[in-house]
Protein backbone atom coordinates (compact mmCIF):
# COMPACT_ATOMS: atom_id res chain seq x y z
CA UNK A 1 0.00 0.00 0.00
CA UNK A 2 1.02 3.20 -0.61
CA UNK A 3 1.47 5.64 0.79
CA UNK A 4 -10.40 16.49 16.67
CA UNK A 5 -10.60 16.61 20.31
CA UNK A 6 -13.90 13.88 20.88
CA UNK A 7 -14.36 11.46 22.82
CA UNK A 8 -12.89 8.12 21.04
CA UNK A 9 -14.21 4.92 21.48
CA UNK A 10 -12.60 1.91 19.95
CA UNK A 11 -14.96 -0.26 17.81
CA UNK A 12 -14.24 -3.11 15.44
CA UNK A 13 -10.48 -2.94 16.09
CA UNK A 14 -10.51 0.79 14.87
CA UNK A 15 -10.30 3.99 17.05
CA UNK A 16 -12.96 6.40 16.19
CA UNK A 17 -13.79 9.63 17.32
CA UNK A 18 -17.77 10.28 18.10
CA UNK A 19 -19.96 12.80 15.27
CA UNK A 20 -20.59 15.84 16.61
CA UNK A 21 -24.23 16.16 17.25
CA UNK A 22 -24.57 19.67 14.82
CA UNK A 23 -23.10 17.63 11.88
CA UNK A 24 -25.57 17.46 8.80
CA UNK A 25 -26.81 14.27 7.65
CA UNK A 26 -26.38 12.86 3.97
CA UNK A 27 -27.01 10.16 1.89
CA UNK A 28 -23.78 10.57 -0.38
CA UNK A 29 -21.38 8.08 0.27
CA UNK A 30 -18.60 10.28 -0.73
CA UNK A 31 -19.84 12.87 1.23
CA UNK A 32 -20.25 10.99 4.81
CA UNK A 33 -16.78 9.19 3.84
CA UNK A 34 -15.39 12.91 3.97
CA UNK A 35 -16.98 13.54 7.13
CA UNK A 36 -15.77 10.38 8.64
CA UNK A 37 -12.19 11.23 7.91
CA UNK A 38 -12.24 14.59 9.12
CA UNK A 39 -13.57 13.30 12.06
CA UNK A 40 -10.32 11.67 12.48
CA UNK A 41 -8.01 14.24 12.20
CA UNK A 42 -5.83 15.65 15.47
CA UNK A 43 -7.15 18.71 16.61
CA UNK A 44 -9.30 18.59 13.27
CA UNK A 45 -6.50 19.86 11.32
CA UNK A 46 -3.81 17.21 10.72
CA UNK A 47 -2.75 13.38 10.71
CA UNK A 48 0.15 11.91 12.83
CA UNK A 49 1.73 8.92 12.37
CA UNK A 50 3.18 6.63 15.20
CA UNK A 51 6.53 4.84 15.30
CA UNK A 52 6.71 2.94 17.81
CA UNK A 53 4.37 5.23 20.41
CA UNK A 54 5.88 8.40 19.11
CA UNK A 55 4.09 10.96 16.89
CA UNK A 56 5.07 12.46 13.92
CA UNK A 57 3.18 14.99 11.64
CA UNK A 58 2.07 13.39 8.73
CA UNK A 59 1.83 15.85 5.89
CA UNK A 60 1.01 13.07 3.54
CA UNK A 61 -2.14 12.06 4.60
CA UNK A 62 -3.29 15.44 5.22
CA UNK A 63 -2.74 16.61 1.92
CA UNK A 64 -4.44 13.45 0.84
CA UNK A 65 -7.24 14.51 3.20
CA UNK A 66 -7.32 18.04 1.68
CA UNK A 67 -7.77 16.55 -2.03
CA UNK A 68 -10.43 14.52 -0.55
CA UNK A 69 -12.29 17.08 1.25
CA UNK A 70 -12.67 19.33 -2.32
CA UNK A 71 -13.39 15.94 -3.97
CA UNK A 72 -16.63 15.62 -2.04
CA UNK A 73 -17.40 19.41 -1.59
CA UNK A 74 -17.90 18.92 2.22
CA UNK A 75 -15.39 19.34 5.62
CA UNK A 76 -14.07 22.57 4.43
CA UNK A 77 -13.42 24.24 8.45
CA UNK A 78 -10.96 20.53 8.29
CA UNK A 79 -9.48 21.95 5.07
CA UNK A 80 -8.95 25.28 5.72
CA UNK A 81 -7.32 23.73 8.70
CA UNK A 82 -5.25 21.57 7.49
CA UNK A 83 -3.45 23.95 5.18
CA UNK A 84 -2.76 26.50 8.09
CA UNK A 85 -1.62 23.65 9.62
CA UNK A 86 0.58 22.99 6.99
CA UNK A 87 1.56 26.60 6.26
CA UNK A 88 3.59 26.23 9.83
CA UNK A 89 7.11 27.00 8.07
CA UNK A 90 8.46 23.93 10.74
CA UNK A 91 6.00 21.66 8.98
CA UNK A 92 6.36 22.46 5.39
CA UNK A 93 10.29 22.39 5.45
CA UNK A 94 9.89 19.09 7.68
CA UNK A 95 8.14 17.97 4.53
CA UNK A 96 9.57 19.53 1.37
CA UNK A 97 13.44 19.43 3.06
CA UNK A 98 15.41 22.73 3.87
CA UNK A 99 19.35 23.26 3.41
CA UNK A 100 20.84 21.04 1.41
CA UNK A 101 17.36 18.55 1.65
CA UNK A 102 14.94 19.32 -1.49
CA UNK A 103 12.07 16.38 -2.02
CA UNK A 104 10.27 16.29 -5.21
CA UNK A 105 6.96 14.73 -4.67
CA UNK A 106 6.85 16.77 -1.76
CA UNK A 107 7.15 19.86 -3.16
CA UNK A 108 4.53 18.86 -6.00
CA UNK A 109 2.12 17.56 -3.73
CA UNK A 110 2.29 20.47 -1.65
CA UNK A 111 2.09 22.69 -4.07
CA UNK A 112 -0.82 21.49 -5.70
CA UNK A 113 -2.15 20.97 -2.16
CA UNK A 114 -1.71 25.05 -1.83
CA UNK A 115 -3.25 25.79 -5.36
CA UNK A 116 -6.75 23.67 -4.33
CA UNK A 117 -7.07 26.01 -1.33
CA UNK A 118 -6.20 29.41 -2.68
CA UNK A 119 -3.23 29.89 -1.40
CA UNK A 120 -0.13 31.62 -2.33
CA UNK A 121 2.34 28.92 -3.11
CA UNK A 122 5.35 31.59 -3.92
CA UNK A 123 5.16 32.25 -0.37
CA UNK A 124 3.96 28.95 1.32
CA UNK A 125 5.30 28.05 4.90
CA UNK A 126 8.27 30.32 3.82
CA UNK A 127 9.09 28.79 0.73
CA UNK A 128 8.32 29.35 -2.94
CA UNK A 129 6.90 26.07 -3.98
CA UNK A 130 6.97 26.12 -7.46
CA UNK A 131 10.72 27.79 -7.76
CA UNK A 132 11.88 25.01 -4.89
CA UNK A 133 10.18 22.48 -8.00
CA UNK A 134 11.63 23.88 -10.73
CA UNK A 135 15.32 23.78 -8.96
CA UNK A 136 14.49 20.03 -9.10
CA UNK A 137 14.08 19.64 -13.17
CA UNK A 138 16.72 17.47 -14.42
CA UNK A 139 18.15 17.71 -18.14
CA UNK A 140 16.32 14.57 -18.67
CA UNK A 141 13.21 16.28 -17.61
CA UNK A 142 12.32 14.34 -14.89
CA UNK A 143 11.91 15.95 -11.24
CA UNK A 144 14.49 14.25 -8.62
CA UNK A 145 14.84 14.48 -5.33
CA UNK A 146 18.53 16.33 -4.01
CA UNK A 147 19.42 14.38 -0.83
CA UNK A 148 22.06 12.50 0.69
CA UNK A 149 19.85 9.58 1.23
CA UNK A 150 19.10 8.82 -2.38
CA UNK A 151 16.45 9.52 -4.86
CA UNK A 152 13.09 8.55 -4.24
CA UNK A 153 11.31 10.34 -7.20
CA UNK A 154 9.04 8.29 -9.01
CA UNK A 155 5.91 8.52 -11.21
CA UNK A 156 3.70 9.41 -8.79
CA UNK A 157 6.01 12.92 -7.87
CA UNK A 158 6.75 13.38 -11.58
CA UNK A 159 2.62 13.60 -12.44
CA UNK A 160 1.87 15.31 -9.13
CA UNK A 161 4.68 17.63 -10.35
CA UNK A 162 2.88 18.26 -14.17
CA UNK A 163 -0.14 18.23 -12.46
CA UNK A 164 0.81 21.34 -10.35
CA UNK A 165 2.67 23.37 -12.90
CA UNK A 166 -0.26 22.71 -15.60
CA UNK A 167 -2.52 25.15 -13.38
CA UNK A 168 0.92 27.73 -13.44
CA UNK A 169 0.60 27.21 -16.66
CA UNK A 170 4.41 27.19 -16.76
CA UNK A 171 4.62 23.16 -17.63
CA UNK A 172 8.41 22.16 -19.12
CA UNK A 173 7.73 20.44 -22.18
CA UNK A 174 10.58 17.63 -21.40
CA UNK A 175 8.81 16.83 -18.11
CA UNK A 176 6.19 15.55 -20.01
CA UNK A 177 8.29 14.14 -22.86
CA UNK A 178 9.70 12.37 -19.72
CA UNK A 179 7.16 10.98 -18.29
CA UNK A 180 5.34 9.65 -21.47
CA UNK A 181 8.60 8.11 -22.45
CA UNK A 182 8.63 5.53 -19.07
CA UNK A 183 5.38 3.58 -20.86
CA UNK A 184 5.62 0.53 -20.94
CA UNK A 185 4.95 -1.83 -24.01
CA UNK A 186 2.06 -3.26 -22.48
CA UNK A 187 0.59 0.69 -22.44
CA UNK A 188 0.42 0.91 -18.80
CA UNK A 189 3.39 3.05 -16.83
CA UNK A 190 5.91 1.67 -14.12
CA UNK A 191 5.91 3.44 -10.57
CA UNK A 192 9.91 3.64 -10.74
CA UNK A 193 11.99 4.97 -13.46
CA UNK A 194 15.10 3.34 -15.06
CA UNK A 195 14.42 -0.55 -14.03
CA UNK A 196 15.63 -3.00 -16.15
CA UNK A 197 12.23 -4.53 -16.69
CA UNK A 198 8.89 -1.84 -17.58
CA UNK A 199 6.40 -3.58 -15.10
CA UNK A 200 3.42 -1.26 -15.29
CA UNK A 201 1.62 -0.40 -12.04
CA UNK A 202 -2.34 0.32 -11.55
CA UNK A 203 -1.15 3.53 -8.77
CA UNK A 204 1.61 4.66 -11.06
CA UNK A 205 -1.01 4.43 -14.23
CA UNK A 206 -3.33 5.92 -12.88
CA UNK A 207 -1.86 9.02 -11.60
CA UNK A 208 0.51 9.24 -15.11
CA UNK A 209 -2.99 9.09 -16.70
CA UNK A 210 -4.34 12.14 -15.19
CA UNK A 211 -1.01 13.89 -15.84
CA UNK A 212 -1.02 13.16 -18.90
CA UNK A 213 -4.52 13.63 -19.99
CA UNK A 214 -4.39 17.17 -18.07
CA UNK A 215 -0.79 18.63 -20.34
CA UNK A 216 -2.26 17.49 -23.90
CA UNK A 217 -0.99 13.95 -24.20
CA UNK A 218 -4.70 12.46 -24.72
CA UNK A 219 -2.60 9.34 -26.84
CA UNK A 220 -0.69 8.25 -24.25
CA UNK A 221 -3.33 8.70 -21.80
CA UNK A 222 -5.58 6.66 -22.92
CA UNK A 223 -3.22 3.75 -23.60
CA UNK A 224 -2.28 4.05 -19.77
CA UNK A 225 -6.18 4.25 -19.15
CA UNK A 226 -7.07 1.05 -21.67
CA UNK A 227 -4.43 -1.17 -19.61
CA UNK A 228 -5.76 -0.06 -16.57
CA UNK A 229 -9.56 -1.53 -17.56
CA UNK A 230 -7.78 -5.05 -18.20
CA UNK A 231 -6.59 -5.33 -14.55
CA UNK A 232 -9.83 -4.25 -13.52
CA UNK A 233 -10.77 -7.34 -11.30
CA UNK A 234 -14.21 -8.86 -11.06
CA UNK A 235 -15.39 -7.60 -8.49
CA UNK A 236 -14.79 -4.38 -9.80
CA UNK A 237 -11.65 -3.83 -7.75
CA UNK A 238 -7.70 -2.41 -8.32
CA UNK A 239 -4.74 -4.00 -6.65
CA UNK A 240 -1.18 -2.67 -6.25
CA UNK A 241 0.95 -5.01 -7.88
CA UNK A 242 -0.34 -8.98 -7.38
CA UNK A 243 -2.11 -8.06 -4.23
CA UNK A 244 -5.78 -8.49 -4.02
CA UNK A 245 -8.37 -5.25 -4.67
CA UNK A 246 -7.97 -2.48 -2.17
CA UNK A 247 -9.84 0.70 -1.39
CA UNK A 248 -6.44 3.06 -2.37
CA UNK A 249 -5.24 1.49 -5.83
CA UNK A 250 -8.83 1.37 -6.82
CA UNK A 251 -9.62 5.00 -5.79
CA UNK A 252 -6.92 5.87 -7.69
CA UNK A 253 -7.69 4.11 -10.96
CA UNK A 254 -11.57 5.26 -10.70
CA UNK A 255 -10.25 8.84 -10.99
CA UNK A 256 -8.42 8.01 -14.37
CA UNK A 257 -11.25 5.88 -16.08
CA UNK A 258 -12.52 8.27 -18.49
CA UNK A 259 -14.12 7.34 -21.52
CA UNK A 260 -14.68 4.19 -19.78
CA UNK A 261 -17.94 4.14 -17.77
CA UNK A 262 -18.72 0.91 -17.35
CA UNK A 263 -15.45 0.04 -15.27
CA UNK A 264 -15.85 3.04 -13.37
CA UNK A 265 -19.16 2.51 -12.20
CA UNK A 266 -17.75 -1.18 -11.28
CA UNK A 267 -15.44 0.28 -9.02
CA UNK A 268 -17.19 2.88 -7.31
CA UNK A 269 -19.52 -0.36 -6.73
CA UNK A 270 -16.40 -1.76 -5.11
CA UNK A 271 -15.10 1.11 -3.06
CA UNK A 272 -18.95 1.18 -1.59
CA UNK A 273 -18.86 -2.17 -0.54
CA UNK A 274 -15.98 -1.41 1.86
CA UNK A 275 -17.85 1.24 3.03
CA UNK A 276 -19.36 1.21 6.82
CA UNK A 277 -23.24 1.74 6.05
CA UNK A 278 -25.99 1.97 9.05
CA UNK A 279 -25.74 -1.38 10.30
CA UNK A 280 -22.27 -0.97 11.32
CA UNK A 281 -21.40 1.25 14.86
CA UNK A 282 -22.52 4.84 15.01
CA UNK A 283 -18.92 5.91 15.18
CA UNK A 284 -17.90 3.48 11.80
CA UNK A 285 -20.29 4.70 9.37
CA UNK A 286 -19.04 6.39 6.29
CA UNK A 287 -15.74 4.94 6.67
CA UNK A 288 -13.70 2.83 3.90
CA UNK A 289 -11.58 -0.17 4.85
CA UNK A 290 -8.50 -0.90 2.90
CA UNK A 291 -9.75 -4.07 1.87
CA UNK A 292 -12.08 -6.63 2.55
CA UNK A 293 -11.03 -7.94 5.55
CA UNK A 294 -12.45 -4.78 7.47
CA UNK A 295 -11.88 -1.60 9.18
CA UNK A 296 -8.08 -1.30 10.28
CA UNK A 297 -6.60 1.24 12.42
CA UNK A 298 -3.52 2.23 10.37
CA UNK A 299 -5.05 1.95 7.22
CA UNK A 300 -8.61 3.08 7.09
CA UNK A 301 -7.88 7.10 7.27
CA UNK A 302 -5.63 6.72 4.06
CA UNK A 303 -7.94 4.12 2.03
CA UNK A 304 -11.25 6.91 3.06
CA UNK A 305 -9.20 9.66 1.53
CA UNK A 306 -7.86 7.34 -1.67
CA UNK A 307 -11.32 6.30 -2.30
CA UNK A 308 -13.09 9.39 -2.26
CA UNK A 309 -11.28 10.67 -4.98
CA UNK A 310 -12.82 7.70 -7.02
CA UNK A 311 -16.55 7.90 -5.14
CA UNK A 312 -16.59 11.70 -6.37
CA UNK A 313 -15.50 11.63 -9.42
CA UNK A 314 -13.51 14.41 -9.60
CA UNK A 315 -9.74 13.94 -11.48
CA UNK A 316 -6.61 16.17 -9.83
CA UNK A 317 -6.72 18.05 -12.31
CA UNK A 318 -10.19 19.75 -11.49
CA UNK A 319 -9.88 19.90 -7.57
CA UNK A 320 -11.20 23.43 -6.08
CA UNK A 321 -11.37 23.94 -1.91
CA UNK A 322 -14.60 26.10 -0.48
CA UNK A 323 -16.84 23.20 -0.24
CA UNK A 324 -19.71 23.01 2.36
CA UNK A 325 -18.03 23.69 6.09
CA UNK A 326 -19.88 20.95 8.02
CA UNK A 327 -18.47 17.25 8.00
CA UNK A 328 -21.42 15.41 7.46
CA UNK A 329 -22.34 12.18 8.75
CA UNK A 330 -24.10 9.06 6.86
CA UNK A 331 -27.84 9.49 7.53
CA UNK A 332 -29.47 6.90 8.57
CA UNK A 333 -32.76 5.60 10.07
Amino acid sequence: MRRWVFAVAMVCGIALVAAPAAAAATHNKADAAAGWLARQMTDGERFEADFGGQKFPDQGLTIDAIFAFAAAGVSDTNAGKAIAWLAKPEITSGYVGSGTEAYAGAHAKLLLAAQVRGKNPASFGGVDLKAGLLSLLTPSGRFSDRSEYGDYSNALSQSLALLALDRTGDVPAPAVTFLAGTQCPDGGFPLNFGEATCTSDVDATATVVQALRATGDPVNAGEGTAWLVTKQHPNGGFGFGTDAPNANSTGLAAQALAGHRPAAVKAREFLRSLQTGCAGAEADRGAIAYDATGPNPSTAPRATAQAILGLARVPLSDLHGGGRPQAPVLACP
